[in-house]
């Protein structure tokens, strides 16, 4: 049966063009679908669905958030404020550029400012009410008074706003809230040394016209004073600017509130001046302030101080209990300001 089949002449099979086979793709092959996990196969619920008690971490797959927080510790937040000092820095130089960026005579205010304030102190409280100086010269006694006050008042009320002036920063990147505060009262001092600058110029001026002005080892006593100064602006302002997250009023009243109290520590006059009025002496005697500038301006002109020890540990309690408690309340607020502002 084999020898018929091979000899025999079959007819060739036709095939078309569609019928034809082709050979198979090894990369072309279809695989069989894997078999479904039954993780995978879960639906998720909608939305209108969804209540208190169903919402956890087995139902809904969220990365879990990352939360940057502030150092709860002392040692920790110092730290992070010194990771951060070269910001500190842009921060100075940023306040600094803008302030004077458009102006025609750039930090010359610095010299105006208090030159004009100075005149006017001594047509009002020397010349008009007949106020003593305790001896010394009327223009630098109320120069000397006005520069170290200035300084207060500029920390004072540029501190006060921290939180409502750069509410966008806040909140869009992290870095130590206290780093801004902290960068007024440094560019705030570079204004106090130019305008203490002009203070030594006008003590050469009237030195040169015979004026008893003396240079002597108290001076060494006045980066101490600035620097009890700066503490007590710092913490008064971070005060205010916690407490107006919430009440915006006081925004209002700080502007006015600042000259009014300027007038009861012993800016423009010595506390000596008050002996007729005892209520009125007692109340400017034991503000802080005044002490402090009346400290400030008995050792710039080398007039005789009272009770020094006294009024240094008492200026340096005032100054340190007021950053202590602004601190406290401004890493506090802090953490939840965005809320409110």
């Amino acid at each position: 049966m084999h020898l018929a089949l091979k000899g025999r002449n079959l007819p060739a099979r036709r095939y078309s063009p569609s019928q034809t086979r082709k050979p198979a793709n090894p990369q072309t092959r279809k695989r069989p679908s894997p078999t479904p996990r039954p993780s995978q196969t879960r639906k998720r619920p909608a939305l209108s669905s969804l209540t208190p008690s169903s919402l956890s971490t087995s139902t809904f797959f969220l990365p879990s958030p990352i939360i940057i927080a502030p150092g709860r510790k002392p040692k920790q937040y110092l730290r992070e404020l010194w990771r951060y000092r070269d910001l500190i820095g842009l921060f100075v130089k940023r306040d600094f550029t803008a302030k004077y960026k458009q102006t025609l005579l750039g930090p010359l205010w610095h010299f105006i400012q208090p030159a004009m304030t100075t005149a006017v102190s001594v047509v009002l409280f020397n010349l008009v009410a007949k106020i003593g100086t305790n001896g010394a010269n009327m223009v630098l006694f109320q120069m000397a008074g006005i520069v170290i006050w200035t300084y207060f008042s500029a920390c004072f009320v540029s501190t006060s706003g921290t939180f409502i002036a750069n509410a966008g920063i806040f909140g869009k990147v992290y870095f130590p809230r206290l780093a801004t505060p902290i960068s007024v009262i440094i560019s705030q001092l570079v204004q106090f040394g130019i305008q203490f600058l002009l203070l030594l110029c006008t003590m050469a001026f009237f030195a040169l016209r015979g004026e008893a002005v003396a240079v002597h080892w108290g001076w060494l006593l006045l980066p101490y004073l600035v620097l009890l100064m700066a503490c007590m602006g710092l913490g008064l302002g971070i005060i205010i600017s916690s407490v107006t997250t919430k009440y915006r009023d006081l925004t209002v009243m700080i502007s006015f509130g600042v000259q009014l109290v300027m007038y009861v520590s012993a800016v423009n006059y010595p506390i000596a001046a008050l002996a007729d009025t005892p209520r009125l002496a007692a109340i400017v005697q034991y503000n802080p302030l005044a002490a402090m500038v009346e400290l400030f301006r008995n050792t710039v002109l080398h007039l005789p101080v009272a009770n020094l020890g006294f009024t240094l540990a008492y200026s340096t309690a005032w100054a340190i209990g007021l950053l202590v408690l602004g601190v406290r309340v401004f890493s506090r607020v802090e953490r939840t300001f965005m809320d409110t502002v």
